[in-house]
């Protein structure tokens, strides 16, 4: 795993994955799933700086990385309670590397995807959230400034049709573009090499669509 940098935080710090390519003008925050900031994360987020991308992944457990349902359960219901501050300092931290004009999204696997898809309800400077697996949606989606990309999975007991439904609908009354795909013959975590659901022809065409989804929203094209 690589060194990660400490970023300011509500409640002290937090330690991050950092990239900052030569010449990127727009960046990324990637939110970990209920993992923790594991290598399935820190690779994907390597991925998009290899794209170009400056990006920020921040560690939401504080070090804690689980490997069973059990553990990750614990893990997300701790993190519940500063998580939302986390993505915000994170969000902070890219704005403040980058500098005043330069645009900005958020992307989130499962427990990440929720705070993906609030956290440009305050913060104007997101142009766009990203999500896998993870749909979330309220009254706060009125305030979004968020064009929507999100990844589902075919077959997926954590999240139903309804609540896709219900993001994109929110999305949409908000004057927003939310776009949504299924994934043929997947079940949840189907982009994370480490699992046992994984699937590599969806997870790569999940990412070359957040790619390209990021290229134009980054741009002023979403």
């Amino acid at each position: 795993m690589p060194d990660l940098e400490s970023i300011p935080a509500p409640d002290g710090t937090v330690h991050a994955h950092v990239r900052i390519p030569d010449g990127a003008t727009s960046g990324v925050v990637v939110l970990h799933a209920w993992w923790g900031l594991n290598q399935d994360a820190i690779s994907y987020a390597d991925r998009l700086a290899d794209a170009g991308f400056a990006i920020v992944a921040p560690d939401m457990f504080r070090g804690q990385v689980a490997t069973d349902v059990e553990e990750a359960e614990r893990l997300s219901q701790e993190g519940d309670q500063v998580a939302d501050g986390v993505a915000l300092a994170a969000v902070d931290h890219l704005a403040g590397r980058l500098g005043p004009d330069a645009p900005l999204a958020v992307l989130g696997f499962s427990f990440g995807a929720g705070y993906a898809i609030w956290a440009p309800s305050e913060r104007d400077r997101l142009v766009a959230s990203v999500v896998y697996y993870g749909a979330y949606a309220g009254e706060f989606l009125k305030r979004s400034t968020a064009a929507l990309l999100g990844h589902f999975a075919e077959e997926d007991p954590f999240t139903s049709d309804d609540e896709i439904r219900d993001l994109e609908d929110g999305f949409r009354a908000a004057g927003r573009r939310a776009t949504v795909h299924r994934y043929p013959g997947t079940g949840h975590w189907f982009a994370e090499p480490s699992r046992d659901a994984y699937r590599k022809e969806a997870a790569e065409l999940a990412f070359s669509r957040t790619v390209e989804f990021l290229r134009g929203a980054l741009t002023g094209g979403a």
